[in-house]
């Protein structure tokens, strides 16, 4: 075996400091030999002789021994106490000591262990008896004793340091398992195969790879390579460090594999996500060694099928395990549960689980988690409260369970029992707390987990970090949460934190701040830009309107791969449709390698924005040629779509509605009843949408009825309009919005003084409308306005422009419609406020800032008032510039003098 081919280059190792040898690692204490010192042992040793030999019958210690131990104890006291005992005497207790080591691990008494061991002191040194006391000690868990052993023998040799070396190793004292075998080289004793396999246990657990490099050298050094355990443990401990190429090739390499070589690299190769490369060797051991396969085999290769979905396989190794008698196997059922859990159903789960015939913790936990992964939450519950044995893992999956079905409140009434109840704490139940905080989105709550986690002490970790940030964004902390990420002291995770936070604007409707953040993401190293991320970002500019970004977004989606990525390509398209660039939409929809339900909503919403019914419809008929299924939002975006043709198509309409249970198993709700009041209303079938409401069955939400005032509106039918308004208030009484829309109906309709009654009850009670703002895009950066806003820095000269603009619209014959002021005031000044609205600035700004032929483009957070519409035509007349307007509704293009929407929106 050509050993040192597969070696990598040999960093230098520097010893990490980790935990010193606890204080109860101390010298052995001298009064182990004094004579009354052995007496009181040989006496102590006697007595636990009889008291086993009486409590547990032959079946637990054997009379004879006991017998034989307690006659030279006893007959030979005297003699041995004076150093005088024979020969025969010492190799009788030498073997008596030894089989009593024997059965102090089996029953696992250490008092016994720790008697013989001051029997073993008054005998002369012995190695053999030292290492096996040691390997007694390390057995029962007395580490501390094994080491006091240890360090009281005079020369130990490497059996000796073999044993406290993997007793270290396996104990979690990894780092001091290392400078014992660094002691050992100093004092010249050579490693053997036991040796390296402990001294790579260590390095594995704390995936040491550069004293591994080293340590495969030495195994290649002293000839040890040849060993199938050692040859096995090095090639764990690459898998363990990830290193899973030197794995294969040393695997390639090792002459006579065994059963434990092949498990192990199937297992790393597993865990490495190459799950095709697993089966490939699965074959390759049955086919080159013809190895039967155990236990380890088929527990790896089912976490395989987990991991990647492969119901087939998973089967077939499910029937392998039956075929060879493996069935009962506890390892086996427990990674049947896993992979059943993923590629079943909770009743191949259930069976599973009721044939076993021995279940242990991890079977009820794996039941649990699966009941929970289906959404069987009372199932779950229930097995919880029948496991015979818990542990915190049972509590952390119940835990976790609750969270992933949105049962915020109850994970959080868990969590406060295992507080009190004194479960450990673990870093996964933290995590979970914190996940049901941000279900229920309680900022109190969150302020409390936020503190215990901090005076848990964890807070510094970078997972939890994470999480902590996540939920203050989720509960409205933003503030918090801004703060944790200028704070954060984990340089690595900022690119997780960042995200979290850029989500949490996006998340809380602060669309400006989180470009602000995105912008200075831009310029650290440290930021990833992933999936994510570019979802988000184009969401953002979808909502702000911000095209020029948008594009980059796409762009460096294209650049870096992202754009396979469904959710990435979806984004994109709604990103082009809301910022009104429908070529490039349909573009990026047909260029877009996979489509799902949502990437035709996309489209369809898009087309809708642009008020064109009959391409929105033509879209809908491709889905039903190429045989997509709609979900609820597709088809409240159909019909919204019938509003918006060039010819009336309500018989389709009407067909599409009630035919929605029957066609698409899509029952109804008030968005779909909404959509199709506000299509009869807009072809004038008044008294048809308002039968339709009151025959509902259920009750009519406010949207409802607002859908059918806006048509009353739109038709100039205060009579109807006055009725649903009854209805709208007495279900919303203080919502400004619905005054506002009855107050804009007896205007449209000539009525002014019910328009003033209405506004002045809403001044009576209060209320106060939504502020309008309008925003465009300049140089990368967002310029809000509102009424009458002077806090721009150019201010002045767009209150300067705009008067320019309002003198030369007059004179093209604009007329001011004060109607629109909600104010009372007097007719001048209402002509001041209507003058300054917000999306008036937004427009002159736009028209100071940018040149012929870009269009201006400006954006309102609510419906464009009915004189902004009217003065925005002259603007585009007088001007010869296009001006786009994103409000509520729609788009609004202007250009010479007309409007897209053909004035009804």
């Amino acid at each position: 075996m050509a050993s040192t081919s597969c070696l990598p280059s040999l960093p230098h190792f520097s010893l990490p400091s980790f935990r010193k040898i606890p204080p109860v690692f101390f010298q052995p204490n001298c009064s182990f030999r004094s004579s009354s010192s052995s007496s009181f042992s040989l006496a102590k040793l006697n007595h636990r002789c009889n008291q086993l030999s009486l409590s547990a019958s032959a079946q637990f210690l054997p009379n004879p021994l006991v017998s034989s131990i307690s006659k030279h104890t006893h007959i030979q006291l005297p003699s041995f106490a004076a150093g005088l005992f024979s020969l025969e005497d010492a190799q009788i207790l030498r073997h008596k000591c030894l089989e009593l080591l024997g059965l102090s691990v089996r029953y696992g008494d250490d008092e016994l262990a720790r008697a013989v061991h001051c029997l073993i002191w008054k005998l002369e040194e012995d190695n053999y008896l030292s290492n096996s006391l040691i390997t007694a000690y390390l057995n029962l868990g007395l580490l501390s004793d094994a080491y006091n052993v240890f360090a009281g023998i005079s020369s130990p040799d490497v059996v000796s340091y073999n044993a406290l070396i993997s007793g270290f190793a396996k104990s979690g004292y990894e780092v001091q398992a290392i400078r014992l075998f660094m002691r050992m080289r100093e004092r010249g004793i050579q490693p053997n195969e036991f040796t390296f396999v402990a001294l790579l246990t260590a390095c594995n657990r704390i995936s040491e790879l550069n004293l591994g490099f080293q340590v495969h050298c030495l195994v290649v050094k002293f000839g040890c390579v040849v060993n199938i355990f050692v040859a096995n443990a090095v090639m764990g401990m690459y898998i363990k460090c990830g290193c899973l190429e030197d794995a294969l090739h040393l695997f390639d390499e090792i002459p006579e594999r065994d059963i434990a070589s092949w498990n192990t690299i199937i297992s790393g190769v597993g865990n490495g996500l190459l799950f095709e490369r697993a089966f490939e060797l699965f074959r390759g051991m049955q086919r080159i060694d013809g190895f039967k396969v155990d236990q380890f085999t088929l527990s790896s290769l089912l976490d395989s099928c987990t991991g990647c979905s492969a119901r087939k396989s998973g089967r077939e190794i499910h029937a392998q395990s039956l075929k060879v008698g493996l069935e009962s196997n506890l390892s086996v059922n427990n990674a049947l549960i896993g992979f059943y859990t993923k590629c079943g159903c909770a009743k191949d789960v259930q069976a599973l689980f009721e044939r076993m015939p021995t279940k242990d913790v991890i079977s009820w936990t794996g039941m649990i988690s699966a009941y929970m992964e289906f959404g069987k939450v009372n199932l779950a519950v229930e097995i919880f409260n029948k496991m015979p044995e818990k542990n915190p893992v049972s509590f952390n999956a119940v835990l976790a369970g609750l969270c992933l079905n949105d049962k915020g409140l109850e994970a959080l009434s868990l969590f406060y029992k295992m507080v009190f109840g004194g479960i450990e704490m673990t870093e996964y139940t933290l995590t979970s707390a914190i996940s049901a905080c941000s279900l229920l989105e309680e900022k109190s709550i969150s302020e409390q987990i936020h503190c215990f986690v901090v005076k848990f002490g964890i807070r510094s970790n970078a997972i939890m970090e994470a999480a902590l940030l996540d939920m203050c964004t989720r509960c409205g902390r933003m503030k918090d949460a801004q703060v944790m990420l200028c704070q954060s002291q984990n340089y690595t995770n900022l690119s997780i934190n960042w995200t979290s936070l850029l989500c949490g604007y996006a998340r809380n409707a602060q669309p400006e701040q989180a470009i602000a953040l995105f912008q200075w993401g831009q310029i650290t190293e440290a930021i990833r830009i992933d999936e994510v991320v570019l979802t988000t970002v184009l969401g953002i500019c979808g909502t702000l309107g911000f095209h020029d970004l948008g594009k980059q977004m796409h762009c460096h989606a294209l650049k870096s791969g992202f754009l396979y990525d469904l959710r990435v390509g979806n984004a994109i398209i709604g990103t082009y449709s809301k910022c009104g660039n429908m070529k490039d939409a349909i573009q990026a929809f047909e260029l877009s390698p996979a489509h799902d339900v949502v990437s035709w909503n996309c489209l369809i919403f898009g087309l809708l924005l642009q008020r064109q019914g009959d391409e929105a419809l033509a879209v809908w008929s491709r889905m039903k040629r190429e045989f997509i299924k709609p979900d609820s939002i597709t088809l409240v975006l159909v019909i919204s779509s019938y509003r918006h043709t060039k010819s009336n198509m309500l018989d389709n309409c009407r067909s599409l509605f009630f035919s929605m249970k029957r066609v698409y198993d899509i029952e109804p709700t008030s968005d779909h009843y909404a959509s199709f009041v506000s299509v009869l209303g807009d072809w004038g079938s008044l008294e048809e949408a308002e039968e339709i409401v009151t025959k509902m069955p259920f009750e009519p939400k406010a949207s409802v009825w607002r859908a059918l005032l806006h048509s009353c509106r739109v038709h100039l039918d205060s009579t109807v309009g006055k009725r649903i308004a009854k209805c709208i208030l007495a279900m919303q009484p203080q919502d400004p919005s619905t005054f506002i829309l009855i107050s804009n109906l007896y205007s449209a309709s000539g009525r002014w003084h019910c328009s003033e009654i209405v506004r002045e009850e809403m001044r009576s009670q209060g209320l106060r409308k939504h502020p309008a703002r309008s925003w465009i895009i300049h140089q990368d950066k967002v310029h809000s306005f509102y009424t009458r806003d002077r806090s721009h820095p150019q201010s002045k000269d767009i209150y300067s422009g705009l008067e320019l603009l309002i003198i030369e619209c007059l004179k093209a014959g604009y007329e001011p419609d004060t109607s629109f002021v909600l104010h009372e005031v007097e007719e001048h000044q209402k002509k001041d406020f209507l003058y300054y609205h917000s999306a008036k600035l937004a427009v002159t700004y736009g028209l100071l800032k940018t040149k012929k032929p870009k269009p201006i483009r400006v954006t309102k957070n609510i419906l464009l008032c009915g004189d902004c519409h009217t003065f925005f035509k002259y603007v585009s007349k007088v001007t010869r510039r296009e001006i786009c307007v994103r409000d509520t509704s729609g788009f609004h293009h202007f250009s010479d003098g007309n409007c897209s929407c053909k004035d009804q929106w």
